[in-house]
C-alpha cells in the first residue's frame, strides 16, 4: 500500500490558494473543473506530501483534522512566520508524548498539524 492521500473540503478558491500555495508553500499538480461553472479539485504537493482540495460538496466534510510529519517542525514554523499571513500565526508545542508540534487551521475549517518524531528538540 501507498500513503493515503487526503481530501480537505474547501469553499473559495482564491483563499484556497492563498493558503496552500503561498503560505504553505505547496505546488499545484493538477486542476480539474467538469465545466468553467464546476466546482474546483485540485492537487497540491509540498515533497512528498500530497493533499486534495474540493469544492465538490459531497467529497469531505470541513473541519477536518491531518496530521502531516516534516524532518525539523522548527524550521518549518519560522519560514511560516516570516511570511506575516495575516490569517495565522502558529507556535509549535512540545507535546505530553514527547512530539514538537504545530497547527494550523485553514480558512475551512481544517486542522493541519505538522509534527516532528526524529530529533525533536
Amino acid at each position: 500500500m501507498k500513503p493515503p492521500i487526503p481530501i480537505l473540503r474547501i469553499f473559495d478558491e482564491a483563499k484556497a490558494r492563498e493558503f496552500y500555495l503561498d503560505y504553505l508553500d505547496f505546488d499545484v499538480v493538477f486542476e480539474h473543473r467538469f465545466d468553467a461553472a464546476a466546482p474546483l479539485y485540485m492537487e497540491v504537493r509540498r515533497g512528498e506530501c500530497v493533499l486534495h482540495l474540493s469544492e465538490h460538496s459531497g467529497d469531505a466534510t470541513p473541519g477536518a483534522a491531518i496530521r502531516i510529519e516534516v524532518e525539523d517542525v522548527r524550521a518549518y514554523h519560522a519560514e511560516l512566520m516570516a511570511k506575516s499571513y495575516k490569517y495565522a500565526r502558529p507556535g509549535v508545542e512540545r507535546m505530553p508524548w514527547g512530539l514538537d508540534e504545530m497547527t494550523v487551521r485553514d480558512n475551512f475549517s481544517n486542522r493541519i498539524v505538522f509534527y516532528q518524531t526524529e530529533g525533536a528538540s
